[in-house]
């Protein structure tokens, strides 16, 4: 099923601004969609506005291309799945799945082959006549996205479902949910607050902060070519390395006068208007190239070493104080307090106005 959003705004009683306002986008039938910001940016309230538990203060919401405004969330199609668990404890795993299905009041037949089902797609067969206090945190996870699966919606909506997990079993269940989407071949749509969650599973992402679009599309744009200065320093890990500085004839010049780089003629073409003005460079920590040239290198002192196994992440630091971070492959020998020399590469820059913090380049 499309979700479509025409300007979809809401604004609290006794607020005076809108919480959320003009979010204007179209999620396609059978994609995985992730709602991904900071705490308080809206995205919660979006995903309940097409849940309809939260009512629309202006703009359309269309499933496929009939207007839900004003459609009860008991006939949206949809199913839920939320941070907590929320099972019957006196229930076991089997009733806690059919739970929906017997409401209403489906054959026995049908529930016990969706519920089964379900249960075989989710490794949860040995489960289905356990209370949910038997088994473990992730098992529960999976009883409450059963329990949402086994209705067969249009559109399955989850509000953070694995925050309640410890870091491995994330990792686990992020796999999982994809493997899950793709069985259910249903629209998905996602919210989380985790970068990494939005990045490795959804096939587009609505990046939202203070309840506007900071950047809506495919994992990798964000990645390669975030829009504003917010997408660049939220989506990465470890975050962008952002220099601000000035355009100097051509040249990028850092306010600490230490870093100075040339710009491929691309790049100089769209910053032929902002020569002696103020803009914001910014380069990801794994494209320096551990070389000196005579051109776009700098020299810096390494004094902080990550090492993560498969790369090294070189906190460095340039002889008039810029603080970068740079990753190298784990094998390269570095030590503290060494100074090295670095070139950045210039296919991997990224340029921001000073003053919209829009992209340039």
């Amino acid at each position: 099923m499309k979700v479509i959003l025409k300007n979809i705004g809401k604004k609290y009683e006794g607020r005076d601004k809108f919480t959320i306002r003009n979010i204007d986008i179209e999620i396609e039938d059978r994609e995985f969609c992730a709602i991904l910001g900071p705490s308080g940016c809206g995205k919660s309230t979006l995903l309940r506005m097409i849940a309809g538990l939260t009512s629309i203060t202006e703009g359309q919401l269309y499933f496929g291309d009939k207007l839900m405004n004003r459609v009860l969330p008991k006939d949206r199609d949809i199913a839920m799945v939320f941070q907590s668990y929320a099972l019957y404890p006196h229930l076991t795993v089997y009733d806690n799945m059919a739970f929906s299905l017997k409401m209403k009041k489906e054959s026995k037949e049908v529930i016990h082959k969706r519920v089964t089902e379900a249960a075989k797609i989710l490794q949860i067969e040995d489960y289905l006549y356990s209370r949910p206090s038997d088994i473990s945190g992730g098992q529960r996870q999976r009883v409450a996205l059963g329990r949402a699966m086994v209705r067969k919606p249009s559109v399955f909506l989850m509000d953070e479902p694995l925050s309640n997990l410890d870091a491995k079993l994330r990792e686990h269940m992020r796999v999982e949910l994809v493997r899950l989407h793709k069985n259910l071949e249903t629209t998905s749509i996602y919210v989380t607050h985790d970068q990494t969650e939005a990045m490795t599973m959804a096939d587009k992402i609505i990046l939202l902060d203070k309840g506007k679009i900071q950047q809506f599309g495919k994992p990798k744009e964000f990645y390669d070519k975030p829009e504003n200065l917010f997408v660049a320093e939220f989506i990465g890990s470890p975050t962008m390395n952002i220099i601000k500085g000035k355009m100097e004839s051509g040249r990028f010049v850092s306010d600490l006068k230490d870093i100075i780089v040339t710009p491929k003629d691309e790049d100089q073409k769209a910053l032929k208007d902002y020569d002696g003005k103020n803009v914001y460079l910014g380069i990801r920590s794994e494209r320096f190239l551990a070389k000196k040239s005579e051109e776009n290198s700098f020299e810096a002192r390494v004094e902080v070493i990550e090492m993560l196994g498969k790369e090294k992440l070189l906190h460095i630091r340039s002889k008039n104080g810029e603080e970068l971070v740079v990753s190298q492959p784990g094998h390269f020998l570095y030590e503290i307090d060494e100074n090295h020399n670095f070139t950045f590469d210039l296919d991997a820059l990224h340029f921001f106005d000073e003053k919209t913090t829009a992209r340039i380049n």
